[in-house]
């Protein structure tokens, strides 16, 4: 059974930082390549970031050189180190592999 579990979402205030993370279980996670979406309130979903089985990694336009994305493949979890976050970053994250999906984080960002 395929789970992706996010955590570590929350409220701060802009120009602050959070991590999530997403914990996966029932595939083999170091063959795999895994992505971060996000969607606020009255919009799409859309792009955070991927990253390949190989650590090569991609970025939506709104993110680039704010957000890292990253893996551990001993501990079967991918991160999202989000940094300088602005109110617009406001929205639930979620964790995808293929069809499947977590539940998401729910991240508020202050002005």
């Amino acid at each position: 059974q395929v789970r992706l579990v996010e955590s570590g979402g929350g409220l701060v205030q802009a120009g602050g930082s959070l991590r999530l993370s997403c914990a996966v279980s029932g595939i083999i996670f170091s063959r795999n390549g895994f992505g971060w979406y996000r969607q606020a309130s009255g919009k799409p979903r859309e792009l955070v970031a991927l990253i390949s089985s190989g650590g090569i990694t991609n970025y939506g336009e709104s993110v680039k050189g704010r957000f890292t994305i990253s893996r551990d493949n001993a501990e079967k979890t991918v991160y999202l180190e989000m940094n300088s976050l602005e109110p617009d970053d406001t929205a639930v994250y979620s964790c995808n592999w293929q069809t499947f999906w977590g539940k998401g984080a729910l991240v508020t960002v202050s002005s």
